[in-house]
């Protein structure tokens, strides 16, 4: 039978369907998506690129193919250290490697035990007699790290194999109990049972493809039907994402703080005038320290009054010294400010961004950091203790009064206490921190993000994408804030229902229903169960090619 036998050539379509999978910004505004379409090509060309390799020269061929694709993926990293990290170019070209090293190990890892499992130059010799059973396991191979890396000296679990799927709904759907894991399982699954029928093309391959496609429409209509609802008596809210567009490069300029936080005050005139109840602004918005500006806290306060509006405000948290009086620790906060003027809450960011918001082991790298990079801040930002939700007093409104546009701070209506989540920026793409916001019963999520970092690359696309799973796994409306774009409306199924383009002011405004009851779905419950069963099959694999290897050594 004739076998997919050019293995360069598939490696090659590894390191290009690698960044193809996930949505780019285009020259000149939009973006283009092929996820759907390239998803699957992932594993199957990586598996055919080391089909037949023993699990060392696998797992070599898969870490430079990766390296190759995921450089260009996080092609933007350039951006970020040198044009806003002020580091020199020549270091900046190399910045891409980093993040590219540290995924790559994981895809080596999953080539290695995928040799393992497949065995040998012939499909026939490998340890499972059934192809369906072998796809199986190494989709499960494929979550297990997936996971890994998410978690791993603290994850980088940017653009794993699942956000590629972020726009097919009904698959999304599924995510309600399995996280993003189970994307990324059904495309590993797809893309390896198509590998092992054109490496065979016998029966028993042509068999497990078409089980596995047949399996993968059924799922599709079953999520049609699964995707969830928000309970039709859930209060609306008239909420407003503001994205002032300020440039990375003049954010902590003191001579542009004045027109900073007016732009941030006109465009949340704007919204209030469109009789927005909740105002999002984006992470570090305001240019100084909220809880200790009297000037900056009373501008702020006299809008909250004439809307009768909750903001919802990024900052920098700041904790004095009691003996001193002077600063002892520096937060990315999110702070509350309710309808009377007052400042009733803050949240701190838990989840810091490595060699951003700290340098690990500074007192070793720190000076290294900071003279190959003159952006870095001098000090660390400290993590906040724990995901929390916050308490916010609103007034309940129902389909009727939102359907006829009835006055939105009529005193009719009965006052209600919602629960928020405020997941800052990179805290966002971790799957296991946001859903604690549903376990503790949030009814919404308000993700405040700084996407300038970026540039007009891919960058905002993709953390949008994550963003929408955020709000797919817990099944919560969404309410999206980035200082330069995307901002956007996203519904409890994923699908965006409403954003802002990238480098423009813009004023996200909609209608959305908070939840008042207990989390809604059972990964916001229960979290990754199935992450933990993909795992728990792979090491039993693992552990039994272990002990058949030290029988036949005996």
């Amino acid at each position: 039978m004739t076998r997919f036998e050019n293995r360069h050539w598939a490696l090659l379509l590894y390191a290009l369907l690698t960044p193809l999978a996930f949505p780019h910004e285009l020259p000149g505004g939009g973006s283009v998506d092929l996820g759907i379409g390239a998803a699957w090509g992932v594993s199957a060309s990586l598996v055919l690129g080391v089909a037949g390799l023993a699990p060392r020269a696998a797992a070599k061929s898969a870490f430079l193919a990766s390296m190759v694709g995921h450089c260009l993926l996080f092609h933007w990293f350039m951006i970020v250290t040198v044009v806003y990290g002020g580091m020199p170019p020549v270091l900046g070209v190399l910045a891409p490697i980093v993040p590219a090293l540290y995924v790559s190990i994981f895809t080596a890892l999953f080539a290695a035990g995928w040799a393992c499992l497949a065995g040998g130059e012939r499909f026939a010799d490998a340890r499972f007699e059934s192809p369906l059973i072998l796809a199986l396991s190494g989709a499960a191979l494929w979550v297990a790290l997936d996971w890994a890396r998410g978690h791993f000296l603290g994850g980088f679990p940017w653009a794993t194999l699942g956000y590629a799927l972020h726009l097919d709904l009904p698959l999304v759907a599924w995510t309600r109990w399995g996280g993003v894991y189970v994307l990324s399982f059904v495309a590993a699954l797809l893309g390896i049972s198509l590998a092992l029928w054109l490496r065979a093309r016998d029966s028993s391959a042509r068999s497990a493809l078409v089980g596995v496609i047949a399996g993968v429409v059924i799922v599709h209509v079953l999520g049609g039907f699964l995707q969830g609802s928000v309970p039709d008596d859930a209060p609306f809210v008239r909420v407003a994402a503001i994205q002032g567009n300020i440039e990375q490069g003049q954010k902590w300029d003191s001579s542009r703080r004045q027109r900073i936080f007016e732009t941030y005050l006109r465009l949340s005139k704007e919204a209030g005038e469109a009789g927005a109840e909740w105002i999002v602004w984006p992470e570090t918005a305001v240019p100084g320290y909220l809880e200790y500006d009297a000037g900056l806290r009373s501008k702020l306060a006299e809008l909250a009054r004439r809307y009768d509006a909750t903001f919802f405000v990024g900052g920098m948290g700041l904790e004095l010294d009691e003996a001193t009086d002077r600063p002892a620790a520096f937060f990315d906060s999110a702070f509350v400010m309710d309808p009377s003027g007052r400042l009733v809450d803050r949240y701190d960011k838990t989840h810091l961004v490595p060699f951003g918001e700290f340098v690990p082991l500074r007192g070793l790298l720190g000076q290294v950091f900071e003279s190959l990079a003159t952006g870095l801040a001098t000090s660390d930002v400290t993590a906040g203790l724990e995901p929390r939700t916050l308490a916010i007093e609103g007034a309940r409104r129902n389909a009727s009064e939102s359907a006829h546009g009835l006055d939105v701070n009529s005193s009719s209506r009965s006052p209600v206490v919602h629960r928020v989540g405020i997941p800052i920026c990179y805290e966002l793409l971790f799957p296991h921190l946001v859903r604690q916001f549903g376990a503790q019963q949030a009814g919404l999520l308000l993700a405040i993000t700084n996407d300038a970092w970026y540039g007009r690359t891919g960058a905002p696309h993709q953390f949008l994408a994550m963003t929408a799973m955020r709000a797919a796994e817990n099944g919560l409306f969404t309410v999206r804030a980035a200082n330069t774009g995307i901002s956007a409306l996203i519904e409890p199924n994923g699908r965006v229902r409403k954003s802002s383009p990238l480098f423009e002011e813009s004023v996200v405004t909609g209608e959305v229903r908070v939840q008042d009851e207990a989390a809604t779905t059972f990964y916001a419950r229960f979290g990754d169960i199935f992450a933990a069963l993909c795992i728990g099959w792979s090491l039993f694999w693992g552990a039994r090619m272990f002990m058949d290897r030290r029988s036949q050594g005996a």
